[in-house]
């Protein structure tokens, strides 16, 4: 049996995972904040940690993984510029989806109690969830980045020999 065809299939797929996730938890997150409501931020946010949990953090996991036995399967060798460049943009969204993971059950917490209280949302969650927002432009760019490096696999010389 032929390996490639079903790594290529699960680095795919776990790519997808990645992106689509990464896309519906913030339109979920960004669409709940924009209801000021507690409760309903409270419950969102509190699936988006699941989701994370579930599917980004396993596909995060597993993408490694399946990109170097896909790699090793075909011959690539793991100094191709397009893959060292991955790699680096793969390791610069770990750098802020690692922190945002952490915002999130903070901001589901905050939420969680102002809707316990019926209360507000206090100040400390809106500066949170400002650095959230701003924490996902860098990593979508960086996956936009990973997913066109993939596909078009660019002769790159990243380092003189």
């Amino acid at each position: 049996m032929e390996l490639e065809p079903f790594l290529r299939l699960a680095h795919v797929v776990g790519a997808a995972v990645l992106l689509g996730t990464g896309a519906g938890i913030a339109f979920f997150m960004v669409m709940a904040h924009r209801s000021r409501d507690a409760k309903l931020i409270a419950h969102v946010s509190g699936t988006v940690v699941v989701a994370d949990t579930l599917f980004t953090a396993t596909a995060a996991i597993l993408q490694p993984v399946t990109g170097y036995l896909l790699a090793r399967e075909i011959g690539w060798p793991l100094t191709e510029g397009w893959i060292l460049l991955s790699l680096a943009l793969y390791v610069f969204t770990g750098l802020f989806w690692l922190p945002v993971v952490a915002i999130q059950i903070r901001m589901r917490d905050l939420a969680r109690r102002a809707a316990a209280d019926g209360a507000a949302l206090p100040s400390a969650y809106f500066g949170l969830y400002r650095i959230w927002f701003a924490c996902g432009f860098p990593a979508f760019a960086a996956v936009i980045g990973i997913f066109w490096l993939m596909l078009n696999k660019p002769d790159l010389t990243l380092f003189m020999n």
